[in-house]
C-alpha cells in the first residue's frame, strides 16, 4: 500500500477525488488522525477536516488515481 497526503478544499476537489477513487477496483481509504474513511463515500470524505491534510491509502495500479493524487498532493 501506498500513502499520501492531500487536501481537498472544495467541493469540487472532493466530488473529483470520490470519482477517481470508485473506478479502483480495490479499496482506497482517506484518513486523519484516527478516522479512516471509505474514498469513494463522497459524505464519508465530506466529513473530514478538509482544512487538514489528509492521508490516502492506495494501491498503485491505477494512473488515472496516481494523476488526481499529484493534482491534490502537499509536500
Amino acid at each position: 500500500m501506498l500513502e499520501k497526503k492531500i487536501r481537498l478544499e472544495a467541493f469540487e476537489d472532493v466530488r473529483e477525488f470520490v470519482q477517481a477513487a470508485s473506478r479502483c477496483s480495490y479499496d482506497v481509504d482517506i484518513s486523519y488522525n484516527r478516522m479512516v474513511i471509505d474514498a469513494k463515500s463522497i459524505l464519508g470524505v465530506m466529513c473530514l477536516d478538509r482544512t487538514k491534510d489528509l492521508t490516502v491509502q492506495y494501491r498503485p495500479e491505477d494512473k488515472a488515481l496516481e494523476k488526481v493524487l499529484s493534482k491534490f498532493s502537499v509536500a
